[in-house]
């Protein structure tokens, strides 16, 4: 819907040359939204099909990614039926973003961290994403995200309370700030959507 051309998404699974490839089909030239800026929101709750919306157009550099770095779910699992009761899930292929990125367990990186400030749990809230499961499918890119993530000084943009923040008329911070974003970018305020 919002790329016009171009890869979405490849699998790819234990073979070299086992490889799928995904690309855009637009019935109309161009995208749906005309071009108008677009911000694709992510959190740890992203997974799997958002995941390849939000690194699709974080590679085509059609949207800014904003928010918090998402679940890591890029595995492809195919069902092999083993009798009438009875079905065995089996990983048989990664996911890729265009630019070969491997979502598997390091997930989408945001291009603008924004946490989500106006939970008023978000610092204390537990986190799960795939890496924290038991025998998750490690990724074979080895990135170690504890550097990126590793932020001493507080941002004073992200200073505010969720309680500071619902007087002020504010119940989702992140919405809040893409629609700042983009209005300081000279676009239309339009619908925004949360890839979760």
């Amino acid at each position: 819907m919002f790329l016009g051309h171009g890869e979405i998404v490849s699998q790819r699974g234990r073979e070299k040359n086992d490889i799928e490839r995904y690309y855009a089909e637009s019935m109309v030239p161009g995208d749906l939204a005309k071009g108008l800026p677009v911000i694709v929101l992510v959190d740890s709750g992203t997974a799997s099909a958002s995941e390849i919306v939000a690194g699709a157009l974080q590679d085509h550099h059609r949207g800014l990614v904003m928010g918090v770095r998402s679940f890591g779910k890029g595995s492809v699992q195919t069902i092999l039926p083993m009798g009438q009761r009875a079905a065995l899930r089996l990983t048989t292929a990664r996911y890729f973003t265009p630019s070969g990125h491997s979502v598997q367990e390091g997930g989408i990186k945001p291009d603008l961290l924004v946490p989500q400030i106006s939970d008023p749990d978000y610092k204390d809230r537990t986190v799960i994403r795939e890496a924290d499961l038991r025998k998750h499918l490690i990724n074979a890119e080895k990135v170690d995200d504890a550097t990126l993530e590793d932020d001493a000084r507080t941002d004073p943009r992200f200073a505010q309370t969720a309680e500071q923040l619902k007087k002020q008329g504010i119940e989702d911070f992140q919405l809040h700030y893409a629609l700042q974003t983009i209005a300081r970018s000279g676009g239309k305020p339009q619908v925004a959507v949360k890839g979760r």
